[in-house]
């Protein structure tokens, strides 16, 4: 099966999405030169309805099916980013211990910088040390309004 590329628009601005064989492979902020947006299929139906009921506090975690391609090292960070609870936040050190090796806080951050399917794979709950907002592809704004967004559908 091909590669397909498509939009929505959310409340931090447009997204793109690319689905491969019924499988959610990577999400961005914006729309890269040149990419041509293919017809809805199921599955991107799917991937619109989860982000929907997200951004509306109604879901607090995602089923669809996910397969970014990376290291097994970023693998593996990114899938202990998915049991970070919504609404919650940890620190880098945390992630790297929870994969074994608490002196990985740096390469943690690396595999948070490359994660391919950011808000689903919630790296925008990693946090500094200090509980401070730290770097965040897409802005520490937008890394802002969806922590706060998690924090205010928590009290609703």
């Amino acid at each position: 099966m091909t590669k397909t590329f498509n939009k929505y628009s959310s409340p931090i601005g447009e997204l793109i999405f690319v689905c491969e064989n019924n499988k959610l492979v990577s999400l961005k902020l914006k729309n890269d030169e040149g990419i041509e947006i293919s017809k809805e299929t199921e599955f991107s139906k799917e991937v619109s309805k989860e982000l929907d009921e997200y951004f509306i506090g109604k879901r607090k975690t995602f089923d669809i099916e996910l397969e970014p391609v990376g290291t097994e090292f970023q693998k593996k960070v990114w899938k202990e980013l998915t049991q970070i609870p919504y609404g919650a936040t940890c620190t880098y050190k945390d992630i790297a211990t929870a994969i074994g090796n608490k002196n990985a806080t740096r390469a943690v951050g690396g595999a948070n910088n490359k994660n391919p399917i950011p808000i689903i794979i919630p790296c925008h709950r990693v946090v500094g040390a200090n509980k401070t907002l730290t770097g965040y592809a897409y802005g520490l704004e937008t890394k802002k309004y969806l922590l706060d967004l998690e924090s205010k559908k928590l009290l609703d």
